[in-house]
């Protein structure tokens, strides 16, 4: 099975190219869907992160509350970085069993949604990577429009991630998210064409 690390920058738009993949009949399995399962409440993975960062992350219902724990990891890489040791292993045995879920199903092409590709250097992963791509003023517009944030929110969230123009070098193809969706979706059919191909 070839397997395609799919990633961008935060408001890039790759949730939407994620869906044009799936409307294909490809499966892709997201990093963040993932992320958010391994905390559900209940889990051990929401414990460990409410023993890490105390009961306030927690909503009255004992969910884990995203936005407080956001306001916490985005503005302290410590603890970012504290948040991505509890929760990467239980991410990564969901992926790996996902994984060889669809290998098993005798799936052909699959592809593995994650934000953090190339600043977590997880490129060896994957057979190839494709990056969603727009501009950084793009991506702060789109941000502090989507998100209702401030400019310096979202400037503070992109500067989590390596800059749009560093992974661009990175990458084995690029799926330009500048002029609309019907270019998105031109371009993203011609990419899993190519993959298909290899």
């Amino acid at each position: 099975m070839k397997w395609i690390g799919l990633t961008g920058g935060i408001a890039t738009g790759k949730s939407s190219v994620a869906k044009i993949i799936r409307d294909l009949g490809l499966p892709v399995i997201d990093a963040d869907s993932l992320a958010r399962e391994v905390v559900l409440a209940g889990s051990p993975g929401l414990q460990a992160v409410v023993t890490a960062f105390g009961p306030e992350i927690l909503r009255v219902d004992g969910s884990l509350d995203r936005s407080k724990l956001g306001r916490i990891i985005f503005s302290d890489p410590v603890q970012r970085d504290r948040l991505e040791k509890i929760l990467h292993p239980l991410i990564q045995e969901k992926k790996n069993n996902e994984r060889r879920r669809l290998e098993n199903e005798g799936v052909e092409l699959a592809f593995y949604d994650v934000p953090l590709l190339f600043e977590k250097k997880l490129q060896a992963d994957f057979d190839k990577t494709v990056l969603v791509y727009c501009s950084r003023p793009e991506q702060i517009e789109r941000l502090v429009q989507r998100d209702q944030l401030s400019e310096v929110e979202a400037e503070q969230r992109l500067s989590s991630q390596l800059p749009i123009d560093a992974k661009l070098k990175l990458a084995d193809y690029v799926i330009s998210n500048r002029e609309g969706m019907n270019e998105l979706r031109d371009n993203t059919e011609a990419m899993v064409r190519e993959l298909s191909a290899l």
